[in-house]
């Protein structure tokens, strides 16, 4: 089917036609321009999210959870995913929006074209006919003239009162306009064959070839709307396999999330390396209570050497109970002294291991320096040796305070780790001394509550004796035991008691406040 020869007298459908393509071509430019506004927006939002939720830290605030890890590992294939629709929204914008509206741009320049053609032809033809109509009226009006010349020249000519002169002038003036009818008839042939002519040419060659543009016009400016919806497609197309990336990214991201391995986490974070709290002692209150022989004796168990001083047993663990409460605060020591023992040594190990890095850099600075003084001293033209020693200097004095500082961080954790050595001994002597069975004991060590056996072995001591003096060290093991022949009320130091930490640790010593006679 062809415009030119089916729709020959359709011109002004065909020019309201061709108008309506362009618009829908600039409809569906509009609808791309608003999807790719979308995409942009969402790339935006999704980037503005993923930044809300991984906020900068430092690098004591890394994260080492795998369900952390894990979580970032998804935010950074989410950015990724953003960038793939950023990378949608600046193809579409590229290769579908500015394509259309360029070709829009086209398809108007061109429509104006062939529509002005079109309407020259028709313009033309319409003078041709006004030409062909003027002489077929100037035709017919002298046709009229050259009749109506006639019977005047008849009527003169029949009557017999008419002059001679009269008829004459009537016969001339009827040649005359015979004469001018038949002019007007040669140029109305002529004007009405040029017309046919035109119009022939007209529906035949000029707006057939016209309608024939148009319709080519249209026709492209259809595929190219196909052409557009393909690459609308297309340009998703393209980022799928790196978005599928992404997902397969976020799914590994989540098998990687482990339990057992945050619970270890977990451990090594937290791990405050204190022993746990031993037994309280039992604290007999019943030591004041008058025996006779018909009773017998309290049916409770006895203290090795009498009543324990409560205000002491409080004291001894006062310090400890943060480890199962709040813990007080404290300030940031140098040395780490204010964390827990486990805690500061892996603090302190890191510490080193920092230094250490850092050291090696200024040992590497050093040697490239020498190698750099050594080429210049050779080859002088190279450059001034002497200008390098003020930089070799400042890094040997940099080298020299990290092994300072390297050195006495390892003096703090050979600290922490002599410690927590001999603190878990002296915890296991303890437990043993402290699940010993009450009343009477083995010969070698203690005595019992029979009096007959007072000149035996002194009581095991309790090991956790002055912790609220010393609660920074386990006490060491007591080499003596004596019982006190007077009143004390615990808020005094023994005489034997006062000194240094050693005299402390080589008594252990146990006050009673009723008179008691002295059992050594």
């Amino acid at each position: 089917m062809s415009w030119g020869t089916d729709l020959w007298d359709q011109f002004e459908n065909l020019d309201k036609h061709s108008q309506w393509g362009i618009d829908f071509l600039e409809r569906y430019a509009k609808f791309v321009k608003e999807r790719l506004e979308i995409e942009q927006t969402y790339a935006k939002q999704l980037r503005s999210l993923v930044k809300k939720y991984c906020p900068k830290r430092s690098k004591d605030d890394e994260p080492r959870f795998t369900s952390c890890l894990s979580f970032y590992s998804i935010l950074n294939e989410l950015n990724d995913y953003s960038g793939q629709r950023e990378v949608v929204a600046e193809e579409m914008g590229h290769k579908v929006y500015g394509e259309l509206m360029r070709y829009s741009q086209d398809l108007k320049a061109e429509r104006k074209h062939h529509l002005q053609e079109g309407r020259k032809t028709q313009q033309y033809l319409d003078q041709c006919w006004k030409h062909m109509d003027n002489s077929k009226k100037k035709f017919e009006r002298e046709c009229k003239e050259a009749e109506k010349s006639q019977l005047i020249y008849e009527r003169l000519d029949s009557d017999i009162n008419a002059t001679k002169s009269e008829v004459e002038k009537a016969k001339s003036q009827l040649y005359l306009r015979q004469h001018m009818a038949e002019e007007s008839k040669n140029e109305y042939a002529a004007q009405l064959q040029n017309f046919n002519s035109e119009q022939w040419k007209h529906f035949n060659v000029a707006i057939p070839q016209i309608f024939k543009n148009l319709q080519d016009m249209d026709e492209r400016r259809t595929v190219k709307l196909g052409e557009m919806y393909r690459s609308f497609a297309e340009v998703e197309r393209r980022v799928i396999p790196i978005i599928s990336k992404c997902l397969e990214g976020m799914v590994t991201a989540a098998k990687n999330v482990d339990e057992r391995r945050d619970s270890g986490i977990v451990v090594e974070s937290f791990k405050s390396g204190f022993e746990p709290p031993g037994d309280f002692p039992f604290e007999d209150f019943s030591q004041n209570i008058q025996r006779t022989g018909s009773d017998g004796t309290i049916g409770t168990p006895k203290t090795e050497g009498g009543k324990a001083d409560p205000k002491h047993a409080v004291g001894r663990t006062k310090n400890k109970l943060w480890l199962f409460g709040k813990k007080p605060k404290a300030p940031t020591l140098e040395d780490l002294s204010h964390l827990p023992p486990e805690q500061r040594r892996k603090k302190l190990q890191q510490r080193i291991d920092e230094l250490n890095k850092e050291l090696q850099k200024e040992m590497d600075q050093r040697d490239a320096l020498n190698k750099m003084k050594d080429v210049y001293e050779k080859n002088p033209q190279m450059g001034d040796p002497g200008s390098l020693q003020p930089k070799i200097s400042e890094t040997i004095c940099n080298m020299e305070k990290l092994r300072s500082e390297i050195h006495k961080n390892e003096s703090w954790l050979a600290e922490v780790e002599g410690k927590h050595g001999s603190r878990s001994e002296r915890r296991s002597s303890a437990d043993v001394n402290h699940h010993a069975p009450h009343g009477r004991e083995s010969p070698e060590g203690s005595y019992t509550d029979d009096h007959s056996q007072e000149h035996r072995s002194p009581p095991q001591p309790d090991p956790h004796e002055f912790d609220d003096e010393f609660d920074d060290d386990d006490p060491l093991p007591a080499i003596g035991h004596c019982k006190a022949l007077y009143s004390f009320d615990g808020t005094k130091t023994a005489p034997c008691l006062k000194g240094s930490r050693n005299a402390v640790s080589k008594f252990d010593i146990t006050f009673l406040k009723a008179p008691m006679k002295a059992r050594w």
